[in-house]
């Protein structure tokens, strides 16, 4: 429960790539020369603390739940709708193609801190996040629906490297899709993220991301590319790829057309065209989340966490901004050194954290059902 502590909610990200209008990166010469100097190429990115000069006002917690909360038209609850498996492992990979959302060059989120949690609600969906390992950094989302018996389950954790003219982050994990009425299990994974500083700055989404359902036997694979080297733009965001039958590797559909825009799907068969996928008409209209029960809101949420150091970003008071996330980390610090010395091993609240044989990391929520959260998503 919070007690006189500021509650900073902002806008999402939109389909231009903005997100608070209050809220303007600063100048990226002076970000650039910044970031040259601290850091070397090659260099693991997963230690390196931004300064606020390089932070948008919100956690990554927060922008990796914006896409699944934040939408114009609720493309999750069709995808149970759906009446037979193929029609609803489409409207899954529609909805993967909803969770792509657009970057603003330069600047990034917050490195959530230890325990970290994020809570709304939209409606009958509830969305629970918590950074469930600081080192490596790995956030966990659950989100149920009851009335339409959906579950997601997430575990994601990136790995950035700088290369010099670029910074690359891989995001490891799966994303788990669980359409609990049919019986049916979704896993994918997301996109790499790219970031170019020559010839021509870009941020990007990039790579191959991969759907199935193994009840079902269907797969998709949509492979997503940005600008080119020298930033010419005719496929910049586009995405192509195949629904097909893993049983006997057979295309079912063609998928062609870009994230931000309209993305399309071929009947192999028939040769019939179709629009699985509309950016301007599902992105449109995005609610910024509101305070509904400020006395439940908790201590560790993502708006209450970084309140301070937002404000002072979206007011331009670097310094405050600073000394504001300087005393956040400390106080992480402390806390890790105070866990140490006592032979103490943190265990998340929400979220059991366990590692792949293969190497990685999985997480299970602890509670069958998210409840329903104090801020919520205006319908």
């Amino acid at each position: 429960m919070v007690n006189g502590d500021t509650i900073l909610l902002t806008a999402p990200m939109s389909l231009d790539g903005e997100s608070d209008a209050t809220y303007r990166a600063p100048n990226l010469i002076r970000r650039l020369i910044s970031l040259f100097k601290n850091v070397r190429p090659g260099s693991d990115l997963t230690r390196f603390q931004l300064p606020p000069l390089f932070n948008m006002p919100k956690s990554q917690l927060q922008c990796y739940a914006e896409p699944v909360y934040c939408v114009g038209i609720d493309m999750l609850s069709m995808c149970t709708k759906a009446e037979s498996a193929l029609e609803r492992f489409t409207s899954v990979v529609a909805w993967s193609l909803s969770t792509t959302r657009p970057l603003i060059f330069g600047v990034a989120p917050f490195n959530p801190i230890l325990g970290e949690t994020h809570h709304v609600s939209r409606g009958n969906l509830n969305v629970l996040l918590e950074q469930v390992s600081h080192h490596p950094p790995v956030s966990a989302l659950h989100a149920t629906d009851e009335k339409e018996n959906i579950e997601l389950i997430w575990c994601q954790y990136a790995v950035p490297k700088f290369y010099g003219a670029s910074v690359e982050a891989e995001v490891h994990g799966d994303r788990q899709l669980r359409l609990l009425k049919h019986g049916e299990n979704y896993v994918m994974h997301s996109p790499k993220l790219l970031i170019r500083f020559l010839p021509v700055p870009f941020a990007d989404w990039t790579g191959t991301v991969r759907i199935r359902c193994q009840e079902t036997g269907l797969e998709a694979e949509l492979c997503y590319k940005g600008n080119s080297f020298l930033g010419w733009r005719s496929n910049c965001r586009s995405v192509k790829g195949k629904i097909y039958d893993s049983s006997s590797s057979k295309t079912i559909y063609e998928i062609d057309g870009h994230w931000d825009r309209t993305v399309s799907m071929k009947d192999i068969n028939s040769g019939k065209l179709s629009v699985i996928y509309n950016a301007k008409e599902v992105l449109a209209g995005l609610k910024t989340p509101i305070v509904n029960d400020p006395k439940e809101v908790w201590p560790s949420e993502s708006a209450v966490v970084w309140s301070e150091v937002s404000q002072g970003i979206m007011n331009k008071e670097w310094e405050k901004a600073r000394e504001a996330k300087t005393r956040i980390e400390e106080k992480e610090r402390e806390g890790a050194r105070e866990r140490k010395s006592r032979g103490e091993t943190w265990v998340p609240k929400h979220f059991k954290l366990f590692s792949r044989k293969e190497g990685g990391w999985d997480c299970l929520p602890i509670q069958n059902f998210v409840p329903p959260a104090p801020i919520v998503i205006p319908l």
